[in-house]
């Protein structure tokens, strides 16, 4: 863990960094070089429309047609070139900042960036779940095409990097990774209120209670409990072993969470008298009110909403606390909201997120490409950049049954590439976004009787579960890859004119 007097210095820098002229800051781009050719001083005539893809939102919806474009197809006049000098944690050389040692975020010349800890802008372009499965199956195929665990990440995270991929999402092997020599930024997932919500299931049996998709008793993360406190000391604690690690980007703590605007109605109403969810839902509902014994059909649509907002800032209390006691150095890369219809529509609960993140964390579903609106929304209720941390589609020509999982079909491997180059070009039109984790790395072993169901049998890897590359996807994805920064400076010069 870092001295009292390291965390002094680095204050000390950051202080020198935001007394930065509003040039260094602002939307003035004379710092940054455009390092794209381009052909012409306006629009291309010539650029081919973009792909048109086919493709279902899920495996019981219906087939519908969509737009995918690629690096040679973006409105404008881009033309790809070769990819920028970078340092050694992958970030763009093109402005000296102020090097703490660790990763942080900042805006320059108009747009949020992760900074690395040399100082050079850098967008965390990563893989999720970078593991080598726990199946049987999957073990015996390692041993055949790599012979042990630490070669198979060498050679896998290098196969990587080789492809434009310059980070590790949650849930990765670190342990192994931090071993090798050539090294990747990453991250780390720890999950103190997905493991209270282990512990006391058994306390909330169905159908007395109901549970939603993500396994909370009525749909609730129980934050009050006095019990989940010493939780988040025990479960966040485990930070402090990458503390003093340059490699390290940040941390997420815990993933999905419910925090739904129904919460303030399920704990009055679900919950027996005495019940702490249900003494402090009524608490905050007679304060509310200003008096004593508020009843629930008092409440307003603005009253759920700021509820849950109170629920979801007990916990970014608590758990932000023990994060900074055990890590001051790494960024909070947040909790993964992932509903649209409640956290991602939620400004109060991006208001709360604003006050501990450093990062916003977001699993994009249910739609085709990112959300223009919902992005420019998030940026505004918080003012903190945010991270893509899952997204993918599933080919059919995979031979997985693709039944599971949340993402959409597609009827290829090349297919998923197009995707893969679309969903990127739009969240590089948002200048807000600082980075994207693919969901995942490995498909599951369908054989495997302990995968979670939700994954079971859905081709969400890039590689197949006995270690076999999806080429055609991970060529698209390399030729994404090898031109974000470029493509980053081109629409921050020419966003207004190929709009």
């Amino acid at each position: 863990m870092a001295t009292h007097q390291s965390s002094c210095v680095l204050l000390l820098v950051a202080a020198l960094f935001f007394s930065c002229s509003a040039a260094q800051l602002g939307d003035n781009l004379d710092g940054i070089p455009e390092v794209y050719r381009q052909d012409s001083d306006g629009p291309s005539g010539d650029v081919e429309p973009p792909h048109t893809v086919r493709a279902q939102a899920s495996k019981t919806g219906s087939w519908g047609e969509y737009k995918a474009y690629t690096i040679d197809r973006i409105p404008g006049g881009f033309s790809i070139s070769d990819e920028p000098e970078l340092d050694e944690y992958g970030g763009w050389k093109v402005a000296e900042l102020p090097a703490t040692g660790f990763f942080r975020v900042q805006q320059y010349a108009g747009r949020w960036w992760m900074v690395t800890p040399s100082g050079h802008l850098y967008i965390s372009k990563g893989v999720a779940v970078f593991s080598q499965g726990g199946s049987d199956r999957q073990a015996a195929a390692l041993a055949e095409k790599f012979g042990t665990v630490s070669e198979w990440a060498r050679q896998e995270s290098g196969r990587l990097k080789e492809a434009g991929f310059n980070s590790l999402g949650a849930w990765s092997n670190v342990g192994v990774v931090r071993g090798l020599s050539a090294k990747t930024p990453y991250t780390v997932i720890v999950s103190p209120m997905g493991s209270y919500n282990g512990e006391i299931k058994d306390q909330y049996p169905s159908p007395q209670y109901s549970y939603g998709w993500e396994g909370y008793p009525e749909d609730f993360a129980f934050v009050f409990d006095a019990r989940f406190d010493e939780v988040v000391e025990s479960q966040v604690s485990k930070v402090a072993t990458y503390a003093s690690d340059p490699w390290c980007i940040g941390y997420f703590i815990d993933n999905e969470i419910p925090w739904k605007q129904y919460a303030l109605d399920r704990c009055l109403t679900k919950f027996p008298a005495g019940h702490i969810n249900r003494t402090k839902a009524q608490e905050w509902l007679d304060e509310r009110k200003g008096k004593t014994g508020a009843a629930l059909s008092e409440a307003t649509q603005e009253d759920r909403r700021l509820f849950i907002a109170y629920c979801f800032e007990t916990y970014m209390k608590k758990v932000t606390t023990a994060l900074r006691k055990y890590d001051p150095n790494h960024l909070f890369l947040g909790c993964r909201f992932n509903q649209w219809n409640y956290e991602l529509i939620n400004d109060e609960l991006f208001k709360v997120a604003g006050q501990y993140m450093d990062v916003i964390s977001v699993n994009h579903y249910q739609k085709w490409e990112p959300d223009s609106e919902a992005m420019a929304n998030w940026y505004n209720w918080s003012g903190k950049p945010f991270l893509v941390t899952e997204f993918y589609t599933k080919g059919n020509d995979s031979g997985m049954g693709n039944t599971t999982g949340a993402g959409w079909v597609v009827r290829t491997q090349e297919e998923r590439g197009l995707f893969y180059e679309n969903f990127v070009y739009g969240l590089l039109k948002s200048k807000t976004c600082v980075g994207w984790h693919w969901f995942t790395y490995m498909d599951n072993d369908p054989e495997n009787p302990y995968a979670d169901e939700s994954n079971k049998d859905s081709n969400k890897g890039i590689v197949t579960w006995n270690f076999t590359t999806y080429t055609p996807l991970l060529i698209r994805m390399d030729e994404m890859n090898h031109q974000v920064y470029q493509l980053a400076r081109f629409l921050d010069t020419h966003l207004n004119q190929t709009e």
